[in-house]
């Protein structure tokens, strides 16, 4: 039997859209894809799956009675994750979810399960990274921008932190990796796609694009947090653990004086 590829939008619509058609068809062989991933199935049938959201509701609706809301929740989060294959992952997870009588979730002798659950956990943990580390910036437009590159798409998760956070400030958050940010009107949060200038370096605190007063600022942060730093009891192998340095690039008490 030819395994079937279904190619979907990249979205979390999108591949509940790929599930239903699964069951619809009683598929056996299947290859759920991206289609902003490497396509490498020589040997397979492909099928562009178009995105229905009552179709994608029915499948979500369905799993909710078969899962916890902690099962939910890592569903989604290994979901973001988009690691390489995630989507089949989901898809056996999905059949054994429905196969079952119980909530499955927390089923880790069933190896979907645990893998699931292991990598909704580094998502989370990535998340939380995010929400501390965080730094804006205020522009010239008199908004706080700020500027991360998280291992995992992590923005749709810390959105609500931030909103309940900073209600009353314009701000955005843009995602350098996946090229596509969150922007706050003081109302409601959108996502945005911008184009930067080519010479933009997002580590740098570039004059032509941020207010004046915003130097003041991290030189006042600099300060406080080299004032704060106990050069005796200075761990950076602790430091490190939970300050990973692929972040320093980013946080303004990294960057030189």
């Amino acid at each position: 039997m030819q395994e079937k590829c279904l190619i979907y939008d990249g979205t979390f619509d999108g591949f509940l859209s790929a599930v239903f058609y699964t069951f619809e068809h009683k598929l056996e062989l299947v290859n759920i894809q991206n289609e902003f991933a490497p396509q490498n199935e020589l040997f397979s049938e492909n099928e562009h799956i178009l995105t229905e959201e009552d179709k994608a509701n029915r499948v979500w609706s369905g799993l909710k009675t078969k899962l916890t809301s902690q099962g939910s929740y890592q569903m989604y989060y290994a979901f973001l994750s988009e690691k390489d294959g995630v989507e089949n992952v989901l898809l056996d997870y999905v059949r054994y979810a429905f196969s079952k009588n119980t909530k499955v979730d927390k089923d880790y002798s069933h190896p979907s399960v645990l893998k699931i659950a292991q990598i909704a956990k580094m998502v989370g943990r990535e998340k939380h990274r995010m929400e501390a580390f965080v730094r804006f910036r205020l522009t010239k437009d008199h908004i706080y921008f700020a500027n991360i590159e998280p291992d995992f798409n992590v923005l749709p998760l810390i959105q609500k932190h931030f909103k309940r956070r900073y209600a009353d400030q314009k701000w955005m958050i843009y995602d350098i990796r996946r090229r596509y940010g969150l922007f706050y009107d003081l109302d409601k949060v959108d996502i945005i796609n911008m184009d930067f200038p080519k010479q933009f370096d997002f580590t740098k605190t570039n004059s032509d694009y941020f207010a004046e007063q915003e130097f003041d600022f991290q030189k006042l942060w600099q300060d406080y947090f080299k004032a704060t730093n106990i050069k005796s009891r200075k761990n950076m192998k602790l430091h490190v653990r939970h300050v990973p340095k692929r972040y320093w690039k980013y946080l303004s008490e990294k960057q030189s004086t």
